[in-house]
């Protein structure tokens, strides 16, 4: 497998790995400038050269991947190796006689984000959304709401895009998301919402659970969850309503403007995930 696809397979995989370029070479080297490695925490893919420079570049990234895993840091780090048989060596000697640099670039598992619900709000909430880095989770009954010619703007973005259409029991959706995901509960049917609240508060899937809806559809829903066993420690993982302006600072009833309220509250979210890993 090439390093292209390697990297693409990381990402789908949700693997975090390690891209390693040679960026200047001067002098004799074993590749040139352009050659690439991809490096997670088991395997590698590509080469920038064998030898001790390759296993000393490989060790380098793996260093940044336990990085990744313990700060959520992703800044690229520049190495400079002088391939000779007089420089101290740990892999064994290469003597090309040149000088590689080497640059080394975390990639992280996307953050994920799951709309349920592909209304009026939840479409222009996916279309912000798919704008941003992220994997995007789309879930309806409805196939007409994941039609491809309506989602081909949301396509268009450089969010990876998975689309699940479930005619019955949507909520069976929750087992296969990622980890972490932050939830979105906006369907067309508020039995709909009922059940997919009941699946995610049972779920140690979801990093967050938000709600659209009045204060009056929280309020019938908090006693029908309690009905259903669920503790008001573990109901109150809900948030609602999403997109509170009072939050956001963005007021407004149009379709569009509770997008941009609620995808401000997404992004600060999937944020301070990540200034959470790095203090």
């Amino acid at each position: 497998m090439d390093w292209l696809r390697a990297l693409q397979e990381c990402r789908e995989r949700r693997t975090p790995c390690v891209l390693v370029t040679v960026t200047d070479v001067r002098g004799h080297a074993p590749r040139e400038a352009g050659a690439k490695m991809v490096v997670s925490d088991d395997h590698t893919w590509g080469s920038v050269g064998g030898g001790n420079l390759e296993e000393a570049a490989v060790r380098r990234a793996r260093g940044l991947l336990r990085g990744l895993a313990l700060t959520g840091a992703t800044a690229p780090v520049t190495e400079r190796h002088t391939l000779s048989d007089k420089v101290p060596v740990e892999h064994g000697v290469q003597c090309c006689g040149g000088d590689v640099t080497l640059l080394l670039e975390p990639i992280p598992v996307r953050p994920a984000v799951a709309v349920f619900g592909m209304g009026h709000v939840g479409y222009e909430i996916a279309l912000l959304l798919s704008r941003h880095p992220l994997e995007l989770h789309l879930v309806d009954s409805r196939a007409d709401q994941l039609d491809g010619e309506r989602l081909a703007p949301v396509l268009a973005g450089p969010a990876d895009v998975r689309v699940h259409q479930v005619p019955v029991l949507p909520e069976l959706v929750v087992a296969d998301l990622p980890p972490g995901t932050h939830v979105l509960v906006l369907t067309h049917d508020h039995a709909e919402d009922l059940a997919l609240l009941d699946a995610l508060l049972r779920s140690d899937v979801p990093g967050t659970i938000g709600l659209i809806g009045s204060s009056a559809k929280w309020t019938r829903f908090r006693a029908k969850l309690a009905d259903l066993g669920h503790a008001q420690e573990v109901v109150d993982r809900v948030r609602t309503p999403i997109g509170d302006p009072a939050v956001t600072g963005v007021s407004g009833k149009a379709p569009a403007v509770i997008a941009v309220s609620v995808t401000v509250e997404v992004l600060a979210m999937v944020g301070a995930a990540v200034s959470t890993l790095e203090r």
